[in-house]
Formats: C-alpha cells, structure tokens, sequence
C-alpha cells in the first residue's frame, strides 16, 4: 500500500483550474470573428477529437502566433475570476490530506506567477513553455516526473480535462489518470476511457475520492 504522504496530485491548468472562456473570447474579438460563431467552431474542433490550434482552419487566419502579444493584452493574465470556484478549497483539503500538489500543464510560462498572483499555490509548478515540451508528447510525462523528485510513476496522480492529452499519456506513463469532466473537452465525450483511474465532475469530487485512483 502506498503511503499517503509519497503521493502526489498533478493538476493541469486549462479548464482544471482556469475557465478559459474569457480567453477565447478575447481570441474571438481580436480576429474580428462574432463570438457565437467562434464558439460554434470551436464545438466542432472538440466534437472530431482536434486541437485547439484547428479551428483557425474555419478563418482566415494564416498565422495565430503573430495575435498572441495582442490577445494577451486584452486578457491581462489569469485573473481570479477565470478560477473555477472549487479550486482553492480543493487543493487546501487535498493538502490537509497529506497529498503533495503539482501543477504542470501546455501554457505559455507566464502563466506560472499569474496562477500564484490569483492564490494558487502548489510545491511544484512548470508550464510547458519553460520545459520545452507540450502534451500528449511522452517527455512531458517523464520531465513532469524529473520535476517531482522522480518518485514511481504509480504514486503520482494526474488529473486534466481531455482524453486525448491528459488521460491517455500520463497512464501511459505509468501514472494514476484522473478525468475530469469539465470544459468542452471535458463533457463532448460520451465514453469514460478504461485508462482513467477515476473520472469526477469537479475538483471537490476529486478531493473526496481521490484515494479511489490510488486504490
């Protein structure tokens, strides 16, 4: 049986701890695109198993890299409104519980001082600009490892909103892969992958059963 104190909760950042509603709006207003049509496509992206990175391929856009600087001046960061509500209180009770928190996800690394200006607070924290390599990429799992001490893969718990670039390769890395069913990756879906070691509705859930991934 592994020792409660040894495990870790790895959290990704995108519709885990953040609503990113906001910013795809603002992506919308900067391309010049209604917003309801923006979304529309975005729902389709998600529906056929894409990327985010493809529903440019509605638009015509020849380069969203060259929007980035601008987008971001309209969002200004994280802000503590685009925290889902549960997050605070979870990774407290996560931690009261003798669980070592980590939040390692695909963002760009300003993200890791905007999460900690909004109260977010893990041991560890790396975003996928800093590491130099993004999900579902295999040595994103095994740099998120090196990250934590590089503890057994299978007393490490990694918790993210899609199937395709959480819950498939952190099992396949050996760890405990936790769905959670929030976000437009979260809930298209109709199918519960068997790799997931637990799959909950919100990171309350999470904090409350979390010892079933474990089991």
């Amino acid at each position: 049986m592994i020792e409660q104190e040894q495990r870790w909760v790895v959290l990704d950042v995108g519709e885990t701890l953040i609503d990113e509603s906001r910013t795809w709006r603002a992506w919308a207003d900067e391309l010049g695109i209604p917003q309801l049509t923006f979304m529309s496509a975005f729902g389709a992206i998600v529906a056929r198993g894409q990327g985010y990175q493809d529903i440019l391929q509605y638009f015509p856009v020849d380069d969203w890299r060259v929007h980035r600087d601008a987008v971001e001046a309209r969002l200004g960061g994280f802000q503590l409104e685009d925290l889902y509500p549960d997050v605070l209180s979870s990774l407290a009770t996560l931690r009261e519980c003798g669980y070592r928190l980590a939040i390692i996800g695909n963002q760009p690394a300003e993200r890791k001082a905007q999460l900690q200006a909004i109260g977010v607070e893990a041991e560890v924290m790396a975003m996928s600009e800093t590491m130099g390599v993004m999900k579902p990429d295999p040595d994103f799992f095994r740099a998120s490892l090196g990250l934590l001490g590089d503890p057994a893969p299978g007393t490490v718990a990694y918790v993210g909103d899609r199937i395709d670039n959480d819950v498939l390769p952190s099992s396949a890395a050996g760890m405990r892969a936790v769905w959670l069913r929030r976000g437009p990756w979260g809930i298209v879906p109709t199918e519960t992958p068997a790799q997931a070691a637990l799959v909950v509705d919100s990171l309350e859930e999470l904090a409350e059963h979390i010892d079933e991934a474990f089991a």
